[in-house]
């Protein structure tokens, strides 16, 4: 059984810099606490017939070839920028 102290929980908080209330510390300590048990139960399971994998189900490829086609025009598609800037689309800068 795992044991979670609320000064573990304080700890984690600090290193993800986030601030808790007590009642909070309490709650996530009682939660973490469970959670830790339940790891704990499945790692009593017998696994050792179970063939290790990564996808429940088998992956297919579903690509496609690509196949040219003609685009929209540009002025119809710049009709529904609302402020288009010499042939292009303007948007807010994102990026300092």
């Amino acid at each position: 059984m795992a044991k979670i102290t609320i000064e573990e929980v304080e700890a984690v908080a600090n290193l993800a810099r986030l601030e808790f209330s007590e009642e909070e510390k309490k709650q996530f300590t009682s939660q973490l606490e469970r959670i830790l048990n339940y790891i704990d139960k499945l790692n009593e399971l017998d696994t050792s017939d179970v063939e290790p994998t990564s996808h429940v189900l088998p992956i297919k490829n579903v690509f496609r070839d690509d196949v040219p086609k003609p685009s929209y025009p540009r002025e119809e598609m710049l009709k529904n920028a609302p402020d288009p800037v010499e042939g292009y689309f303007a948007v807010p800068k994102v990026i300092t």
